[in-house]
């Protein structure tokens, strides 16, 4: 078990998510997932493609502000494309999405999916997710 997976398999116990997704940076702007943690009977996002997060407004925002907090993903953005990923990434209902800041800029992002229904996240699972993407960072 890598550190990175260590860490992800730690927050997905403290939040009782049903995903949680380390996504590197790639040279050509795109985040592929390069580790992941799931709850029993979630799907994994490794071989997803039909989603370009280059393009995704969650992704874009969380590269300026460093963090974004959905409680109804759903509601969040009247984008068709944004929706389409919603149902790619397994009925997301709720999530939490996290820069992976070094000296460099961005060079991933941590996220945390609820699928199914919408949930209210708690100020200590976002600081457990601004943690955990700290840490990832320091092993880069």
């Amino acid at each position: 078990m890598s550190d990175v997976d260590e860490i992800l398999r730690g927050l997905l116990a403290e939040t009782r998510a049903s995903r949680v997704t380390f996504r590197r940076a790639a040279g050509d702007g795109d985040f592929p997932v390069a580790e992941e943690a799931l709850a029993p009977g979630v799907a994994s996002l490794r071989e997803e493609r039909s989603v370009d997060l280059r393009t995704q407004p969650v992704a874009l925002e969380v590269q300026r502000r460093g963090q974004v907090v959905q409680d109804d993903a759903r509601s969040a953005y009247d984008v068709p494309a944004y929706q389409r990923m919603l149902e790619a990434f397994g009925g997301l209902a709720a999530q939490i999405v996290t820069a992976v800041r070094t000296d460099d800029g961005v060079a991933g992002i941590v996220s945390v999916h609820q699928l199914g229904t919408p949930r209210c996240w708690t100020d200590a699972e976002a600081r457990a997710c601004r943690t955990a993407a700290a840490r990832i960072a320091q092993l880069l």
